[in-house]
């Protein structure tokens, strides 16, 4: 079969088992889990690739990735189903020489070099499926380009007090990269990478073949393919980003994210027609708000019914807030049920929970409560009590 050549391919990195999350990725893979209501983590790589012209991407499962693999399907949701190109579920496969999960993320771009060389890219963009964020990348390979580089690392201003979490680059007035460390005790600059790669094409190959070859290598981007690079004189930016990008893979991190939707100057506005976040969505009806049901600061997702109090929060699709029950500073991922006279604050619900009559979840977050987390279908008795920071998982 004979392929259309591609000026850039997307890898998108999506097998990570995001243990931090605890209850949420026991059953699904962490860029397969809800957001912002009506949507999932990787939409918004999905979304950003599309509206930055890129039309083929393969995606890289590994752990639990059942939802996600159906949830992608075929792309259409993203205008992903090409006939050339599109979305391509890409899992560890057996070969001649046996069969090997992906150990780390260079050894599975590694794995994967066959489907990048059937569209002979120039460059390949490598991306992670858990980040909160909308970006051109198209922007970004025209930086690339310009600057000639062999790599291009996009980077995002952190405090300083944050940046030993990061892999911090310092870089010259042109924005060449001098130094690459990973997770630093001591950082001298504030330049976070963002787990966002363009390469050229070749180059890249010829490092994950030598970085292959290497028995001792972690076969990471961040601890082996930069620094190697970079050791041996390559051509390396950092590429500024300044809008809103957050890495989702803490509980806390997740919460904040989501009341980051909130509010009537968000800080981050999924609202604008020029960048629309596309999801795969069922068709329910639209929500039902009851005579004396109270909502304020909150979004409210299809098919929901809202009989009781939501205050500043994200509530998922087929959700119900019974009479007289009380939800505050919570995410609902979907089709839960809140019944009637129980009370959830500060609180991560996933999805097919049911919350018994009287019962409680969490605390007030004003209380410097921690926050508690309750998984996928799990059923809390009537008048029971969930204390804050609690993971329930059954």
């Amino acid at each position: 079969m004979i392929f259309r050549k591609k000026e850039c391919v997307a890898m998108l990195l999506a097998g990570g088992q995001g243990s931090r999350l605890y209850a949420l990725t026991k059953k699904t893979a962490k860029p397969a889990v809800r957001f912002g209501g009506k949507y999932r983590i990787i939409d918004f790589t999905l979304s950003n690739c599309v509206n930055s012209g890129i039309d083929t991407v393969g995606v890289l499962t590994q752990y639990q990735p059942l939802v996600l693999n159906e949830y992608i399907g075929n792309g259409f949701p993203w205008d992903l189903d090409r006939a050339f190109g599109g979305v391509m579920i890409l899992p560890p496969y057996q070969g001649q020489n046996g069969a090997d999960w992906y150990k780390g993320t260079a050894n599975a771009i590694y794995q994967n070099m066959t489907f990048i060389d059937r569209y002979d890219p120039d460059y390949v963009l490598i991306l992670s499926g858990d980040h909160i964020y909308k970006m051109d990348y198209d922007k970004m390979l025209d930086f690339h380009k310009k600057k000639g580089a062999d790599c291009t690392i996009a980077v995002i201003d952190v405090p300083i007090e944050e940046a030993s979490r990061f892999g911090i680059m310092s870089t010259n007035e042109d924005g060449s990269i001098w130094k690459f460390s990973e997770k630093p005790k001591n950082p001298d600059s504030t330049k976070a990478s963002m787990g966002i790669y363009i390469f050229n094409r070749k180059k890249l190959e010829e490092y994950l073949i030598a970085d292959e070859a290497d028995p001792a290598s972690s076969n990471d981007f961040g601890k082996n393919i930069i620094p190697t690079m970079l050791q041996k004189g390559e051509k390396m930016f950092a590429y500024p980003f300044s809008g809103y990008w957050k890495d989702v893979g803490t509980i806390s991190s997740l919460w904040e994210a989501n009341m980051d939707l909130l509010g009537s100057k968000p800080a981050l506005d999924l609202s604008g027609e020029d960048w629309r976040i596309f999801a795969r969505h069922s068709a329910d009806a639209p929500q039902y708000v009851g005579s004396r049901a109270r909502v304020e600061n909150s979004y409210i997702t299809e098919g929901c019914e809202i009989y009781g109090t939501v205050k500043n929060s994200v509530v998922g699709p087929g959700v119900k807030v019974m009479y007289g029950a009380f939800v505050e500073d919570s995410v609902l991922m979907g089709d839960t049920v809140i019944e009637a006279g129980a009370t959830v604050k500060y609180s991560i619900i996933d999805t097919g929970v049911t919350v018994g009559a009287g019962a409680t979840v969490g605390a007030d977050r004003d209380a410097g409560a921690a926050i508690a987390v309750v998984g996928e279908d799990v059923n809390i008795t009537a008048g029971a009590v969930v204390e804050p920071g609690a993971m329930l998982s059954e």
